[in-house]
């Protein structure tokens, strides 16, 4: 098992390494740029061109089954399900073949209401108990790909 992260706008990379080093995990950190990572052999950097979708492309063309993404991008986490990975949003969703359809839909539906003009409001700032949440689902979601895998 491997962890992917979808790097450019992730708030919890620097809890997803202690978790993954914890775990021995190896940790791909995907971005458009450079990131100033923490020194260890389980991280390794990726930086793709600066073009759209060239993340989510560079992700979903080396995931595997039982692999896991953090990832806010619903569509980049779709695609991952489909090739037998999880995923988990930095607020700690955990999203899966059960509840992607629902993710879809919700999405889709959003997107509409703020192109319409009925939603003005994006997602609320993440707290203390997003990133516990996250914290617990993270370890919850590895345990349970450990013991599939």
């Amino acid at each position: 098992m491997e962890l992917f992260i979808d790097a450019d706008a992730c708030p919890v990379k620097e809890a997803a390494f202690k978790v993954a080093a914890r775990h021995g995990l190896k940790v791909y950190v995907v971005s458009n740029q450079k990131k100033l990572l923490p020194k260890s052999d389980n991280l390794i950097q990726i930086t793709v061109e600066k073009i759209f979708d060239a993340v989510d492309d560079w992700i979903a063309l080396q995931i595997k089954p039982n692999d896991l993404v953090i990832t806010n991008d619903i569509l980049l986490a779709d695609r991952c399900i489909k090739l037998g990975a999880l995923a988990i949003d930095p607020r700690g969703k955990i999203l899966d073949e059960n509840n992607i359809g629902e993710a879809l839909a919700m999405r889709e539906l959003l997107s509409e209401l703020r192109q319409r003009g009925d939603l003005q409001t994006g997602p609320k700032q993440m707290g203390k108990k997003h990133h516990s949440h996250f914290l617990a689902n993270l370890d919850k979601v590895i345990h349970r790909l450990k013991k599939e895998g």
